[in-house]
């Protein structure tokens, strides 16, 4: 992801793309995300097993990445994405249902585990920002190859785990997704991720017009990063002063002037620097309270497809709305405009969880230590 978020976008507006063009190949992980982690997360669940799911989706990924070395055409690269994003929109959600399945008989924190993934995405973005400056964007695919290498390897190290079921409601999965709750958390979060759908496919094209390099996109992203990084390892001491509700209530808010002061002061560096640090909140704080809320609602054989939902409504619909909509909206209006837009679904986000999530009983929420 240190990759691809910050310079695909990049690497298609060199092969002389469109936005609107840009806007799809983008989203296809998104479009993807609505569908296949539901079947894979299914999979997983009647079967009890994740690792075996997890290996067969990175080597998928990786063996339908290769075909991009031979594609320069929009039709071509659209396939070849497609193929890829199949698999490995399925895999994050598979490991982050493993990895709270093993933090529910440990000592750990999921928000120490997932720092490693920030640490991950300021290697890749920082270095190869730089690299890239120096040998072009086009070294791009490369290095995702390699990434995509990497993953698949790893994924034979991860030790499985068996589901949790003792002692836990045997809750049909229709009956926790129309509790009202689960609703408005679920549209609460995929207000928030519509615009980050649309910094994720267009920030770096958003920078790079305004005339900043590489090197500094990689920067910028870098430090975004690096604040989620400290949310990350203060999160058990803030969750001692706030709840998982105020924390979502404030993500959203925080989101609404972060959009917004991307779209107006794109010029105003020690602004945008400012804006850039407040993904601390908007995805570091935000993405630990919703994960805790779904793994809250969806226990037992049902925690799979928890995860999967979860990131198939927010990520798959919500991401694709802000990255076609983006797309188009940058085409015919403008980047300004489609990025101080997007504040308003954070805003709408924050009416939803408000409101929609009243009755939630947070003292009934049990969250790993």
């Amino acid at each position: 992801m240190g990759l691809f978020v910050p310079y695909w976008g990049l690497y298609l507006e060199y092969k002389l793309f469109n936005p609107v063009q840009i806007g799809i190949l983008l989203s296809l992980f998104q479009l993807s995300r609505i569908v296949s982690p539901n079947i894979w997360g299914w999979i997983a669940d009647h079967t009890e097993k994740r690792i075996i799911w997890i290996k067969l989706t990175s080597f998928l990924g990786f063996i339908g990445f290769l075909g991009i070395f031979w594609s320069d055409s929009f039709i071509k690269i659209f396939f070849i994405m497609m193929a890829m994003s199949i698999f490995t929109s399925s895999t994050l959600p598979l490991v982050e249902s493993l990895t709270l399945s093993h933090l529910a008989t440990t000592d750990g924190h999921y928000s120490k585990i997932r720092a490693w993934g920030s640490f991950g995405f300021i290697v890749a973005s920082l270095f190869f920002g730089y690299l890239f400056d120096i040998v072009g964007i086009s070294f791009l695919v490369y290095g995702l190859l390699i990434a995509q290498i990497i993953i698949f390897t790893l994924s034979f190290t991860i030790p499985e785990k068996k589901y949790i079921t003792k002692n836990l409601p045997n809750t049909s999965i229709r009956k926790i997704l129309i509790q009202p709750e689960v609703i408005s958390l679920l549209i609460g979060c995929a207000c928030m991720v519509t615009s980050h759908g649309l910094l994720y496919n267009f920030y770096s094209i958003y920078l790079n017009e305004h005339d900043y390099s590489n090197s500094f996109i990689g920067f910028l992203w870098t430090l975004g990063v690096m604040c989620e990084i400290v949310i990350f390892f203060k999160m058990p001491k803030i969750l001692k002063f706030l709840n998982l509700k105020q924390i979502l209530i404030l993500s959203l808010l925080v989101g609404v002037v972060r959009f917004f002061i991307i779209g107006q002061f794109p010029e105003w560096i020690f602004l945008i620097i400012f804006a850039q640090t407040l993904h601390a909140i908007t995805f570091g704080s935000f993405h630990i309270a919703s994960i805790e809320f779904i793994n809250h609602f969806f226990t037992g054989k049902n925690h799979a497809k928890g995860q999967a939902i979860y990131n198939s409504i927010t990520y798959g619909l919500g991401g694709t709305i802000g990255g076609l909509g983006g797309g188009f909206l940058i085409q015919h209006y403008g980047a300004s405009y489609a990025f101080s837009l997007s504040a308003i679904f954070p805003l709408v986000g924050f009416f939803v969880i408000a409101f929609g999530m009243r009755n939630v009983n947070l003292n009934k929420i049990s969250l790993f230590r």
